[in-house]
């Protein structure tokens, strides 16, 4: 629009603000621009987890860049205003890019463009002309026909000095920025429905909390409670074989919501089949499905990627768990002098008072676990350049390493149950342990694997107990019972230095000297509630000039193994038991025996816990879902395919043949025209070129 002015010259009138806004927002570089940040938020969303306990990102990133990473939301990407912001402005500069090209180009397909000149015509680059006897009439009507053939439609203009034959065709590429354009607006709207938007439209409007409590889930309060009217809900309920559920619990980022199911799940019989590994090859859950208001039941197999619909709700069998397996264990004391076990029983999920001090908390039982037991470096061994402090410090975090690490599939082996508890004191503070029920042979060694960790972002480090003859604990337990008794330790010295001077000729005298010296080391090996073991022998042997230490250190430990020899001799005596006998595997068991109780005292439990029998109960672990903004998606990611189809395969053509009265007959002017030009188009040009101008046979 423009307005006269006083100079003569025509001057522009501003567009309105309004105006400027729609089009800038319904501009490529805005939608790019989004795109851009979208990917971006995408990036940060895959590789950072999302929706993890707050304590993991707190061990990840420390308190400081937790808080602002939480500001951020970086924990929960998909689910921040920001994004849904960048989402809804997407949505929005796509839809009216549809609104204002949309019938434009609806129009330009419908039209035959039939006002071009002839003049024009002149200025393309793909024409030609030809003369023909026919009438203008009759050469207007073959060329028609013989468009019609080639695959074109066709429409015939009179003009006022000739006749124009108008040709179009592939004018549906245009559908293809129609459906394309489309498929972006329908994949976000299916996206936001099966998000967690109306979920979060819950908590702001209508009061909904998450539960951060503990306890039965009937007795959470209605707050955190959501109404089976959910549209759309993505949660996952564990049922124990034989049991029932109707629930399904939401994750939220400070808490959990409970979501009431239109159905109630009943779990007859959980199948889990093995590799001969001992690793999950195939689990599957035999299941009833009852509709909580019409009472419809449906019977079904639920299996990983072969879900359960029931009544537009998706069960999937996501895992599963201990189902609260009972337990019958045998407890050692892992301090004092103690040695005789005591019986001990537990339900996975429940807790067990263990005495005045400490609390058993089963947190999970595994019927088979899948460790690699390869060979590994020796874990005694010395390491030349380095302290017998550093040596001793590297051999222990060798000796305490996670079993857990595989470094080749050809060693993974089922080394048979295990039992996970904690052990929480009257402060709160826990430990957590994992014990395997049988020995496992570790380096030709056959020991007992006892796992400890302080954090559960850390890995297990494992204890491992030597098996004795009978192939339990006993004898270690024995020993290690002997080493925390004075009277014990000294009757072990005294023998020991018996047997190293039995026909000694300096006598008494050297004797009671390797006597102090063996119960001194015994002692000192003992340790106390600060150290012991081998970091205890470490620290003595510091304080000795260094130039001494390493010889030294071999008369330390030569009387120390001698003497321990003797202990586990006179516990046996003490139990009424005969001494064994000096062969090779018992010094192979010594050895291991004496390793283990250097790293007991890193165990940090007061007791060992040995499992001795069970009841397997177990459970499956189903994710549920609600998601109505499948089909949406689906059919937005048809729309993408045929835009693309569209736009790519389907190439538009305009022809136009003008027509006027000449002497001898007609003179013809053809003009062809695309949006893209290609080796078919320009071949297309030629077949046309010779058959329009060929007369009729």
């Amino acid at each position: 629009m423009s307005s006269p002015s006083t100079t003569g010259i025509q001057l522009k009138t501003r567009r309105p603000v309004v105006g400027e806004i729609v089009e800038l927002i319904s501009s490529m570089r805005f939608a790019i621009a989004l795109l851009a940040m979208i990917a971006i938020a995408a990036i940060i969303g895959t590789v950072m987890k999302q929706g993890e306990p707050s304590a993991n990102y707190i061990n990840q990133f420390g308190p400081f860049w937790y808080e602002i990473f939480r500001k951020i939301g970086l924990y929960n990407v998909y689910s921040t205003w920001w994004f849904l912001l960048l989402m809804t402005a997407l949505v929005t500069s796509t839809t009216l890019c549809i609104v204002r090209n949309g019938p434009k180009m609806l129009k330009d397909m419908r039209s035959w463009r039939e006002n071009v000149r002839e003049q024009s015509l002149l200025n393309f680059h793909h024409k030609m002309q030809w003369r023909s006897p026919l009438p203008r009439q009759a050469l207007a009507q073959q060329s028609a026909a013989r468009l019609k053939d080639a695959g074109y439609q066709v429409k015939l203009v009179e003009k006022d000095s000739g006749t124009l034959v108008a040709a179009k065709q592939g004018a549906a590429n245009k559908f293809g920025y129609i459906f394309a354009h489309s498929a972006i607006v329908i994949i976000c709207l299916g996206a936001v429905m099966d998000s967690d938007v109306p979920i979060r439209l819950q908590e702001w409007f209508l009061g909904k909390t998450p539960f951060t409590g503990s306890g039965l889930i009937s007795q959470v309060p209605p707050q955190h409670r959501l109404s089976t009217g959910n549209p759309t809900f993505r949660g996952n309920t564990m049922i124990p074989e034989g049991q029932n559920s109707s629930t399904a619990i939401l994750a939220r980022p400070d808490g959990v919501l409970i979501q009431e199911l239109p159905f109630t799940i009943n779990l007859k019989k959980f199948t889990i089949d093995f590799y001969s590994t001992g690793m999950p090859k195939l689990f599957a859950s035999d299941v009833e499905v009852r509709d909580n208001q019409t009472g419809e039941t449906v019977k079904g197999t639920i299996e990983v990627n072969h879900p359960l619909i029931f009544n537009g709700v998706a069960i999937y069998q996501s895992s599963f768990e201990d189902g609260g397996s009972k337990l019958k264990l045998s407890g050692f004391p892992m301090s004092g002098g103690d040695s005789k076990p005591f019986e001990i029983a537990g339900e996975v999920g429940g807790t067990t008072p263990l005495n005045d001090a400490y609390t058993v908390e089963w947190t999970g039982f595994r019927p088979f676990n899948v460790e690699n037991v390869g060979p590994t470096d020796d874990p005694r061994a010395v390491t030349k350049g380095k302290s017998l402090e550093e040596e001793l410090a590297q051999s222990l975090d060798k000796h305490t390493g996670s079993a857990g690490k595989n470094a080749s599939n050809k060693n993974l082996k089922n080394v048979g149950p295990s039992v996970n508890y904690k052990l929480r004191d009257k402060t709160g503070q826990a430990r957590e342990y994992q014990n395997y029920m049988q020995p496992v042979t570790v380096d030709g060694a056959t020991v007992f694997l006892a796992g400890v960790r302080a954090n559960p972002s850390d890995n297990f480090s494992y204890l491992r107990i030597p098996a004795d003859d009978g192939h339990s604990v006993k004898e270690w337990m024995r020993l290690r019972a002997a080493l925390h008794d004075p009277a014990l330790r000294s009757a072990a010295a005294q023998r020991y230095a018996e047997r190293a001077t039995p026909n000694s000729a300096a006598g008494d005298a050297l004797r009671a000297q390797l006597q102090a010296s063996a119960d001194k080391s015994l002692g000192i090996f003992a340790g106390n509630d600060k150290s012991g073991g081998f970091m205890a022998i470490s620290q003595f042997l510091e304080k000795i000039p260094p130039g001494e230490q390493e010889k030294a250190a071999d008369v330390f430990m030569k009387i120390l193994n001698g003497s321990l020899w003797d202990l586990w001799q006179v516990a046996r005596a003490k139990d009424g038991l005969a001494s064994v006998s000096e062969d090779e595997n018992h010094a192979r068991f010594l050895q291991l025996a004496t390793n283990a109780l250097s790293d007991a005292f890193f165990y940090g439990g007061p007791v060992y816990l040995q499992l001795d029998d069970f009841t397997e109960i177990k459970a499956s672990v189903f994710q549920v879902t609600r998601s109505p903004g499948k089909n949406v998606v689906y059919l937005g990611c048809l729309f993408l395919v045929l835009g693309v189809f569209a736009m790519f395969y389907i190439r538009e053509r305009r022809l136009w043949i003008w027509i006027k009265d000449d002497a001898a007959g007609a003179e013809a002017l053809m003009a062809m025209s695309t949006q893209r030009k290609t080796l078919d188009f320009e071949r297309e040009f030629e077949i046309l070129k010779e058959k329009l101008p060929q007369s009729a046979a």
